[in-house]
């Protein structure tokens, strides 16, 4: 037996389950099968048919169940969402209801900002709240210094270093994801996230392989999964991500807070940030209180979540285009319509 508050539940969410149903948390999505977490235990469900007419129930999601049956997704409080991979504009709630979102970036190298901040600005707009976690920590000759800089980055975040060989810095990583508190690994391949997780958890919940000769990751983790850590918390390990597309601008302002402070005190409203007489943002970058390419990462960012929006809008529109057209055929088709 587990207690359904060690899974997240809380009492608010009674009144969101159908009657007759159960609640179940999804630990795992495979080929359409889900594995739940229950008061009872583990079990498998399938997902009944208004299920499948959707995105379908993610990893972290809360079903309302009928025996092996899950019939509904309750709503959802968070989500870390992406853009899928390839030219498709389609979302992907990579993991659900989410307390925390766990930025793993390894230590051992240069510090990658630019990386850092794209996965930061996914996490603030899943609704969740960001850590970056810097794991490989024993390969770091100053690790005081590598904090620091990511640190200086990072604006509002906390940054924590860990070992999974050493154990260090691992009981600050587990207070995040304290007992009924979820928590999402994400960042790519290589940076050491399923040897966090078997750290965390105490025993080998997932794969770990070397990462190769140069410094790039190898996949271990294939699938998502949510593992029940032994303090009461749970932990979802994702595959390593090859790219990660913004769905929205939802948290681009709270990565790059500093800049759009600047922004919002130039002159003109609609400014450029070239050559705008007033331009707080230049002026920043000239007297050297901003990185040229901290500002040129925050216009990229801004330029794709306004191209995703567009996307999305276009295709919004072809759908209720080819509705508004097999609507007119159907009438068409009516025998007895009048002519």
């Amino acid at each position: 037996m587990t207690e359904l508050s060690s899974l997240g539940w809380t009492p608010e969410r009674a009144a969101e389950l159908p009657a007759g149903c159960a609640p179940g948390r999804v630990a795992r999505v495979d080929r359409g099968r889900l594995t739940v977490l229950t008061g009872d235990g583990e079990l498998r469900a399938a997902p009944g048919s208004a299920l499948l007419a959707g995105t379908g129930p993610a990893v972290g999601d809360w079903v309302a169940l009928r025996g092996e049956l899950a019939v509904a997704v309750l709503p959802r409080r968070t989500a870390f969402t992406r853009v899928m991979a390839g030219r498709t504009s389609d979302a992907q709630v990579v993991a659900a209801n989410l307390d925390a979102v766990l930025v793993v970036e390894a230590l051992g190298g240069p510090a990658r900002l630019r990386r850092v901040e794209r996965y930061l600005a996914v996490a603030w707009g899943s609704g969740a709240t960001p850590v970056v976690v810097l794991t490989k920590a024993d390969l770091c000759d100053d690790v005081p210094a590598a904090v620091s800089q990511v640190a200086e980055d990072a604006l509002g975040v906390d940054v924590l270093a860990v070992s999974a060989v050493t154990g260090a810095g691992i009981e600050a990583v587990r207070a995040v994801v304290g007992p009924g508190r979820t928590a999402a690994m994400v960042g790519p391949s290589g940076v050491g996230k399923s040897s966090l997780a078997n750290a965390l958890a105490g025993t080998a919940v997932a794969a770990t392989r070397e990462v190769r000769e140069d410094r790039r990751g190898r996949h271990t983790t294939t699938a998502r999964e949510l593992h029940l850590l032994p303090g009461g918390g749970l932990l979802v390990d994702t595959p390593g991500m090859r790219e990660l597309g913004l769905v929205d601008d939802e948290g681009i302002d709270a990565t790059y807070a500093d800049v759009a402070e600047l922004a919002a005190r130039c002159r003109f409203r609609d400014c450029a940030h070239r050559t705008e007489p007033g331009c707080a943002v230049a002026a920043a970058i000239s007297d050297g209180r901003l990185d040229p390419a901290r500002y040129t990462a925050w216009r990229k960012l801004q330029t794709e979540a306004r191209r995703q929006e567009l996307r999305a809008d276009a295709r919004a529109r072809a759908a209720e285009h080819a509705r508004v057209r097999a609507f007119a055929r159907a009438v068409r088709s009516q025998p007895n319509r009048l002519r």
